[in-house]
């Protein structure tokens, strides 16, 4: 697993602070990660899961916590109703939270005036207020289920007695020529990049640019110089072959200044 995959996970902001919607954000802690040395994750699983393993990775080597659980699935009989993804233990405090971890990639839809409805995935599957919803009725609730209360028993646990949080990382794509966009109670810091439709793309003066569309799990770097970079005709047609299989891409752009951004262009 490369360390820029790690770093850009460490440095992606939290979608809100502290408590909001109901759900309290995980502090995450602060930490040097001179000295850390990434294990290596299966490339096989979703990015999803990759994060899973980044951040056990980093828990581990700041130290602060202890992992009493992580990944357990939650079964009635032979049917999977939910999974937990971790519950730790202060060390100091001796205080135990139930962590669910969660990692998107939104494009902000400022045609909608709601702003936690604005969020949505760049291929419009994925939508920010339902993903809330599920944490707070589903996952959440998932600790106080009967068929928990043996799995929490195994680890010296109660459910009454778990605070529970949510490590929501995002990075927000804002639309193309918006200088501004207002997302409030949500993290603005969490805005990385825009996007844009394929005819803005193809319209606009990209031509003497550079590109990059990285693989899925090269999404939550930090764009960078050491990759191949390709001149935008052949990006167009490869983003073109994107869009007719209504999959939006993301892309790193090298202008000729050096500057580096990120964008995502979408087939709808």
């Amino acid at each position: 697993m490369p360390i820029k995959q790690v770093e850009g996970f460490y440095r992606t902001p939290p979608l809100w602070k502290k408590d909001q919607f109901g759900i309290q954000q995980f502090d995450f802690p602060e930490m040097d990660l001179m000295g850390f040395e990434p294990s290596e994750i299966p490339q096989n699983i979703r990015l999803g899961h990759q994060m899973e393993h980044v951040f056990e990775q980093l828990i581990r080597f700041d130290g602060t916590y202890e992992i009493l659980l992580k990944n357990q699935a939650i079964r009635s009989g032979q049917t999977t109703i939910g999974e937990i993804d971790f519950i730790l233990q202060n060390k100091k405090t001796k205080m135990v939270q139930h962590v669910e971890l969660t990692y998107k990639f939104y494009i902000i839809d400022s045609s909608i005036s709601e702003p936690i409805h604005r969020l949505m995935g760049p291929n419009r599957r994925d939508m920010f207020f339902t993903k809330m919803e599920k944490i707070k009725n589903e996952q959440f609730k998932l600790i106080y289920r009967p068929e928990t209360k043996s799995i929490l028993e195994g680890i010296g646990q109660n459910a009454k007695d778990l605070n529970q949080s949510c490590c929501f990382k995002a990075q927000l794509f804002k639309p193309f020529k918006e200088s501004m966009v207002h997302i409030r109670p949500l993290n603005p810091s969490c805005v990385v990049g825009y996007w844009m439709r394929f005819e803005e793309f193809e319209g606009a003066d990209f031509r003497k640019n550079l590109f990059y569309m990285p693989f899925k799990k090269e999404w939550p770097m930090l764009a960078h110089e050491d990759v191949i970079w390709l001149p935008f005709m052949e990006t167009l047609m490869e983003v073109n072959l994107r869009m007719i299989k209504k999959s939006a891409p993301l892309l790193w752009m090298k202008k000729p200044s050096g500057t580096l951004e990120k964008l995502f262009v979408v087939w709808w």
